[in-house]
């Protein structure tokens, strides 16, 4: 499946930190910013995920959510959303089969090599369930959350 602007986003059920399921179709009606990263508690991730922290209030007031989508299991979840207290929902994707389906999993350039993993990665899913903006690979994780923001506003402007 293509990941396109305009075009229905795939429907994905992943467990919370806490086991619970949780599904993109549970936020129809709203915004969704839905960001795929490597791995919890590491340096960019950490700054991109304060960084959706420290934004998280004006984010919802735009009508949003925040779904953060990693390869880590509940245990490192919990752990890495009371270390930075973290107020948005982080899934775990351990088959990276959603990763996937939204291509942030497969081949990328890691310190001038190719490899395989997660591709740093978001999409905003509109309130009628289609990809309004996709960001195909994040270069400055600090940076990034700023810029889904932005586009927000941009979108609710119209």
């Amino acid at each position: 499946m293509t990941i396109e602007e305009g075009k229905a986003a795939p429907e994905f059920s992943l467990e919370d930190a806490a086991g619970n399921r949780v599904s993109l179709g549970d936020y129809r009606g709203r915004y969704v910013v839905v960001y795929f990263y490597p791995r919890d508690d590491t340096p960019g991730c950490t700054k991109e995920a304060c960084g959706f922290r420290d934004l998280h209030d004006s984010i919802r007031a735009r009508g949003a959510e925040v779904l953060g989508i990693s390869p880590d299991d509940g245990a490192a979840h919990r752990k890495f959303t009371d270390k930075y207290d973290l107020p948005f929902t982080l899934l775990c994707d351990p088959e990276r089969e959603v990763m996937a389906r939204y291509g942030a999993w497969g081949e990328k350039m890691m310190y001038g090599k190719k490899t395989v993993g997660v591709i740093r990665s978001t999409v905003i899913v509109g309130p009628d369930g289609t990809i309004a903006k996709r960001w195909r690979r994040v270069a400055k994780a600090a940076d990034h959350p700023a810029k889904v923001l932005e586009t927000l506003d941009s979108l609710a402007a119209g």
